[in-house]
C-alpha cells in the first residue's frame, strides 16, 4: 500500500487488516512477563476458573491489535504518536487458536490550529476473532503528518 497521511483518513473511511493466530504457548508466554493470572498461565487452574480454560490477556489482545494495524503499513509514514486511547473495553476472552483481524473507522480528522504539518485523527477500533465476535474495542487519538509538498 502507498503512503498514508493525515489527508487520507477523513471521517468514515473503513479499513480491516489481516489476521493472527494465538497460540496457547504465546498467551502463555505473554502472560508469564506481564499478567501472571492463573488463567493466562496454568491449564489446570483456568480449567476450573472463571473461563472454564486458558484466556489471554488483554494487555496481549491490545498489543496484537496495534500489531496487526501496524503491519498493514497505514500509518507507518505519518504517524507522530498518539496523546491516548479511551473507552478501551474487553468484552470476550481470546482462547488458544482464536485468529484476530482488526476492524476500524475514522470517527474524527480536523488539521491542527497551530502545527500545519499535522492533524488529529480519532480512530475506533475493533477486534474480532474467527467467529465475527469482537473481542475488544477501543478508540485512539492520533497525530498524522499531513503529506509532504511536491
Amino acid at each position: 500500500m502507498t503512503d498514508l497521511y493525515f489527508e487520507d483518513f477523513p471521517p468514515g473511511r473503513t479499513f480491516k487488516t489481516r489476521g493472527m493466530t494465538l497460540t496457547e504457548a504465546q498467551i502463555m508466554d505473554f502472560a508469564w512477563d506481564w499478567d501472571p493470572q492463573p488463567f493466562h498461565i496454568d491449564a489446570e487452574a483456568a480449567r476450573d476458573g472463571p473461563f472454564g480454560g486458558i484466556i489471554g490477556s488483554g494487555f496481549q489482545t491490545l498489543l496484537v491489535t496495534f500489531r496487526l494495524w501496524f503491519q498493514e503499513n497505514l500509518m507507518n509514514a505519518c504517524s507522530m504518536g498518539s496523546p491516548g486511547i479511551d473507552e478501551l473495553r474487553w468484552l470476550k476472552p481470546v482462547r488458544p487458536g482464536d485468529t484476530l483481524h482488526v476492524e476500524a473507522e475514522v470517527l474524527e480528522s480536523r488539521p491542527s490550529g497551530s502545527k500545519p504539518d499535522r492533524g488529529y485523527v480519532k480512530i475506533r477500533y475493533a477486534t474480532v476473532n474467527q467467529t465475527g465476535e469482537t473481542v475488544m474495542t477501543y478508540m485512539a487519538n492520533h497525530i498524522f503528518r499531513k503529506r509532504p509538498e511536491a
